[in-house]
């Protein structure tokens, strides 16, 4: 439709530019394929907010990270003071710094939030197993990315950290000290090291991260959106093929989304303005101090988002046996979709054995975590090594139990 002046209108431009960007690109297709017409189980609840909390933090440690690398200086003279003069010096650089470093934490709040939703409702079990090991693989390259940007602000923790961490690569038999000599790349934490988790952390780690979430969401679309009852709503169709227990995911979870989103925004701003060290825990006391290798502080303990897996380590006894079980203990994770029989998905309609076992595992991983961020006695030590055990052994049970447990008849539709 054309004005009285016979020039095309608002409307009718948008809409020849958008069929001129389809003809070149499939724009259209892909929002269609993956937001439009993307249907999705209409029994959503509070759990499946985290994976698209998950992308929006994302986005922020993306952007503020792309700020904060205007001002900062990756040497070992300037990193700290860079820091500093971000803080004081740059307009509202404070602010975009609180923002990056309490997002860091968000972030794997809500992450371990999306993967414990996975463990209820079986969102590993066939046919999504390959959306679990894409989505182990973020977790892995996102602790990478949080270890190398730990190192960053160059303070004492983040040296001290760094030395502890690196130099568990030693443990490994023949090529342990060239391997953490090339981690290094010097024989000491030094400039070379902080130049090279400077690349990795803002250009490297971050592709790969946008790569791996890009195949994530495409593979997870492929095969559909698991629900709370952990069936499968492509069963019944209406005459349009449509899925009769769906709903299109734009506009009903995309505002769903933004409402949950709003929520978390709003208690982000809260620890950002008045709590954006999170009582040690999101920025540690030590690293207010310059990064010194003559003084070692009292306790070093890595953030508290790796203390579980720390904790671990620090239970055995032997370094090389440390280091093997922390590897394991997210190695096991990874081959969780063959440990686990069990042809009912839900946690809704699961024996006892398994809701036991999925709390065990819950009260050890958070135990092992404050276990990690508290120097070692030998009686935290025994507590550590008895949630290791619990830990590792919800593998076990689960590989051992799910085909004999006695399930609850599943609903033929979603509740």
């Amino acid at each position: 439709m054309s004005t009285p002046n016979n020039k095309p209108s608002g409307q009718d431009k948008g809409v020849d530019l958008l069929a001129w960007i389809d003809e070149r690109f499939p724009l259209t297709q892909v929002w269609n394929e993956h937001v439009a017409q993307y249907y999705a189980p209409k029994n959503f609840n509070f759990y499946y907010f985290f994976g698209a909390l998950a992308l929006l933090v994302l986005i922020n440690q993306l952007v503020t990270g792309i700020w904060l690398t205007m001002s900062y200086k990756p040497s070992a003279a300037d990193a700290f003071d860079s820091i500093e003069y971000i803080m004081r010096d740059v307009d509202w650089g404070w602010l975009i710094r609180y923002m990056h470093s309490t997002g860091a934490s968000a972030f794997f709040i809500v992450i371990y939030f999306h993967m414990f939703r996975g463990l209820m409702y079986g969102s590993y079990q066939k046919p999504r197993e390959l959306v679990w090991l894409i989505g182990m693989m973020l977790f892995l390259v996102l602790m990478a990315e949080a270890f190398m940007g730990y190192l960053l602000p160059w303070g004492q923790m983040s040296y001290w950290g760094a030395q502890v961490i690196i130099s568990l690569f030693g443990a490994v038999p023949f090529v342990g000290d060239q391997m953490a000599t090339w981690i290094r790349g010097d024989f000491v934490i030094s400039d070379a090291t902080l130049n090279r988790f400077f690349a990795l952390h803002v250009i490297a780690l971050p592709l790969v991260l946008v790569i791996l979430v890009y195949l994530h969401i495409v593979a997870l679309h492929k095969v559909g959106s698991n629900n709370p009852d952990g069936i499968d709503i492509k069963k019944h169709k209406n005459e349009l093929g449509l899925p009769k227990d769906g709903i299109p995911f734009h506009p009903y979870y995309s505002v769903k989304d933004m409402m949950g989103a709003a929520g978390f925004m709003f208690f982000f701003a809260l620890v950002i303005f008045y709590w954006p060290e999170g009582g040690g825990f999101f920025l540690e006391a030590p690293n207010f101090e310059p990064a010194n290798p003559m003084k070692t502080p009292e306790h070093i303990a890595p953030v508290w988002y790796f203390t579980p897996f720390y904790a671990i380590l620090r239970a055995v006894p032997d370094k090389l046996l440390g280091v093997m079980a922390m590897g394991m203990a997210i190695m096991f994770l990874f081959v969780l979709p063959w440990l686990d029989r069990c042809k009912v998905r839900s946690i809704r309609y699961r024996g006892w054995q398994f809701k036991a076992n999925l709390a065990m595992f819950v009260v050890s991983f958070v135990a092992l975590g404050y276990l990690g961020t508290q120097a070692p006695t030998a009686g935290l030590t025994m507590l550590a090594q008895v949630f290791t055990f619990t830990y590792f052994s919800y593998f076990v049970l689960m590989w051992l139990t799910s085909p004999m447990e006695k399930t609850k008849p599943l609903p033929e539709r979603v509740t």
